[in-house]
């Protein structure tokens, strides 16, 4: 199903707690835990251009992380980061922030710190992260891979699968099964909206 602009609002109109449980009605991976908003209060939803970090052993790197998943993406992605193997630096910062929102970028998810918090929220940029830390990623993290296949949480999340993040967490959607969660979204929030009219009447 491809996203047009009212099946995008339509989207941002959900939560991540009703993808969740569409996700899980359809026997898929629910929403993945402990990734908070960090800066921006907004949800974001688009198809996920993937990044993975690894630890650097010596290596000097020949573009700075992050820089070539800005340049693949197109208005409205996502930008996804596997940044697991290090839990003392940040595996996005402001230059990136910078660059993904003069692109339209959505926002990003980090699985692992971020930095660089207040100036992505002077941007209106979006950041989804485990954490924040002033620390550098130089020669602590390099990217090891662009637009592959990549873990955040447990879920395996390949590059064009969609992932809709706001306050209560990130759920990823892979991208053939998008109609279906969609209709299970709808199906569900009607089944919701008319507990609600229920008690609004007693």
């Amino acid at each position: 199903m491809d996203v047009d602009g009212v099946l995008r609002a339509e989207m941002l109109s959900y939560d991540s707690c009703l993808i969740s449980d569409a996700l899980e009605r359809l026997g898929l991976p629910p929403g993945v835990a402990g990734l908070a908003r960090v800066a921006t209060g907004k949800r974001v939803f688009g198809a996920s251009v993937t990044v993975k970090l690894e630890a650097f052993r010596g290596d000097v790197p020949k573009r700075h992380l992050g820089t070539r998943a800005i340049d693949v993406a197109g208005v409205g992605d996502v930008i996804v980061v596997e940044h697991r193997q290090r839990d003392d630096c940040a595996g996005w910062g402001g230059l990136l922030s910078t660059a993904a929102q003069r692109k339209q970028i959505s926002g990003v998810v980090v699985d692992g710190l971020a930095r660089d918090i207040d100036e992505s929220e002077a941007l209106g940029f979006p950041i989804f992260a485990r954490g924040v830390t002033p620390v550098t990623a130089r020669n602590r993290v390099v990217e090891t891979g662009t637009n592959g296949v990549v873990t955040i949480g447990s879920v395996r999340v390949e590059p064009g699968d969609y992932v809709l993040a706001d306050g209560s967490g990130v759920a990823f959607i892979p991208r053939a099964r998008l109609d279906d969660v969609v209709a299970a979204a709808r199906a569900m929030l009607a089944f919701e909206n008319g507990i609600r009219t229920a008690l609004d009447q007693d």
